[in-house]
């Protein structure tokens, strides 16, 4: 079981909240707040597995509150803005729920964060990449995307490029679909690398890697954003 606290300072919404973890079995709820403040101060002295976190609040906003954060929790963010999803995802969020939220998507949500829970923190996992007669071992954090060439696939890393022969139809069995979206028939991206995303294309790492036509709605429901072109 997960123990969460609650950070909203709408009623109506943090009454939502509430009434899901009731219902749910994997949660604990320990305590709500309408203040963000005094949530910070109550995270300072009690360790907590998982916040959900509203945005948009007086004094200090959601992003404030996790980056003043020493020591972070899981973190699922319930707002009603899309515009912030890819910072979310740069603070490496569990989720990003858009008001009003259902509680078939805070399941989801919970389910993504016992995973991570159970397994090893993100920002060490690893996984086994094979190129030729070499394995390497990656980190998953410094993957930035995949690019499809031919029969190969070179993976985009921090520091350099590992070719790999794959389908790019099978690269979620290998690559967590938790951490990479696919953006075009030739690229997946690493969700927390992306920094501008624009109609027709996402800049990751000073690259513009294109959206395809294909790909953008499930793209925009993904990330839960908006495109206007």
């Amino acid at each position: 079981m997960m123990t969460c606290i609650i950070v909203d300072d709408e009623p109506k919404a943090l009454e939502v909240i509430i009434r899901y973890c009731q219902k749910s079995s994997l949660l604990n709820l320990k305590a709500t707040f309408r203040e963000p403040v005094k949530a910070i101060e109550y995270l300072q002295r009690e360790k907590i597995d998982l916040v959900f976190l509203d945005i948009n609040m007086p004094d200090i906003d959601g992003m404030q509150l996790v980056q003043s954060l020493a020591v972070k929790p899981m973190i699922i963010f319930t707002t009603a803005y899309a515009s912030y999803a890819v910072e979310s995802y740069n603070l490496n969020a569990v989720d990003y729920l858009l008001k009003p939220v259902t509680f078939d998507r805070f399941l989801t949500a919970i389910n993504k964060a016992g995973n991570l829970k159970n397994s090893t923190p993100a920002g060490d996992e690893t996984i086994f990449i094979k190129s030729g007669s070499q394995t390497y071992q990656v980190k998953i954090a410094d993957i930035l995307y995949l690019e499809k060439e031919g029969n190969y696939i070179t993976v985009h890393l921090r520091d350099k490029k590992i070719l790999m022969r794959e389908n790019m139809g099978d690269i979620f069995d290998l690559f967590p679909s938790t951490e990479f979206v696919r953006v075009h028939k030739s690229y997946v991206v690493a969700i927390r690398h992306i920094s501008v995303i624009e109609v027709h294309q996402v800049i990751v790492n000073n690259a513009a890697i294109p959206i395809g036509s294909t790909f953008r709605e499930d793209f925009r429901k993904r990330l839960g954003v908006n495109f206007k072109s």
